[in-house]
């Protein structure tokens, strides 16, 4: 096979198929009529010689060929990306592109912050957030799609080798009451108080419940004993319904600012306890790090970070440091 047998546009046809699962919504989706996307397919089965999908259900499924091909394709494809970037970069920050991902609460919270600072600085570089789960954030970082990420959870074990992960900021996770609560008259309450309120959670599978519990169950209280009124999916979800008086609630301290300030919702201190977990930052070291990326680590990250981390970017080798600063086991949940 001398030549190349396929073209850029075939492979992100294929991808768009597999994505959305059928012929007409991936032409919708890279606009484009269905029969251009019928017949792209086509030329390519001739040209590799093998079906790429099975054609016989109602959803486009692709054969062992077409997930092979996908497979190298996204990986081709994300190389493209990575070198249209570096190109971009000989422009000297009068361009390109960052992108930064984020868990959710991060991202909803703290992310839009750090990117206002960045943007009043280099208000030429386009900067893209992307906000999911850690499991696929990490992933994204993984495969080059985003640059660097913060992250409240734990990296997938089968990324431990391809991610360096750095303790970031220490992020508190705050008891919040009805500000009208008659617990909300004392300064702080105490342990056995805990039992007596009915809490509004995040699903018992997410990163922040599960620390919540790790952390009271550390400091002697029976998670069990807690009373779980409802489980919402969403921290906005849960400020308004704890405002309504609904029942208690644990949040991440970044996104009850304006509510404590405004005075409608009340954050109660429990003696002797204190609940927190570790942000981290996570970075790919064998992708193209640009210059917008390192921008970022080195003028933005350091204004919200502990002293460890401004710490690391005091060395005279910036990025080699961050990157073997910490294992990826190093940072909690």
């Amino acid at each position: 096979m001398s030549d190349v047998p396929f073209t850029l546009d075939q492979l992100r046809i294929l991808k768009a198929i597999a994505a959305e699962g059928s012929f007409k919504r991936a032409a919708d989706s890279l606009y484009v009529s269905q029969p251009a996307v019928s017949l792209q397919v086509q030329n390519l089965e001739r040209q590799l010689d093998v079906p790429l999908f099975d054609r016989g259900g109602r959803r486009a499924q692709l054969t062992e060929a077409g997930h092979l091909l996908l497979s190298y394709g996204e990986k081709i494809l994300s190389l493209c990306q990575e070198t249209c970037r570096a190109i971009e970069d000989l422009q000297n920050l009068q361009g390109g592109t960052l992108i930064v991902g984020a868990s959710q609460t991060t991202g909803t919270y703290l992310l839009p912050r750090m990117i206002g600072m960045f943007r009043q600085q280099y208000p030429d570089v386009a900067v893209q957030l992307h906000v999911h789960s850690t499991r696929r954030t990490a992933w994204s970082v993984a495969n080059g799609q985003v640059d660097l990420a913060i992250i409240g959870g734990e990296v997938p074990a089968e990324l431990h080798e391809a991610l360096q992960m750095v303790p970031y900021a220490e992020d508190e996770l705050a008891l919040i009451l009805p500000s009208f609560h008659p617990l909300a008259k004392n300064n702080n309450i105490q342990k056995e108080d805990l039992y007596k309120l009915q809490f509004i959670a995040l699903d018992s599978q997410s990163t922040i419940r599960k620390v919540i519990d790790q952390v009271l169950s550390r400091s002697d209280i029976d998670t069990k004993r807690l009373k779980i009124e409802m489980e919402l999916n969403s921290i906005e979800a849960i400020k308004n319904a704890v405002q309504a008086g609904l029942g208690a609630a644990f949040v991440s301290l970044s996104a009850i600012e304006k509510e404590l300030q405004m005075g409608v919702l009340h954050r109660a201190q429990i003696e002797d306890i204190v609940v927190k977990r570790m942000l981290s930052v996570i970075f790919n070291p064998n992708r193209y790090r640009s210059k917008a990326a390192e921008a970022f680590t080195n003028e933005i990250l350091p204004r919200f970070a502990l002293q460890g981390w401004k710490h690391y970017l005091d060395s005279p080798s910036i990025e080699p440091e961050i990157l073997k600063a910490a294992t990826p086991n190093s940072a909690s949940s």
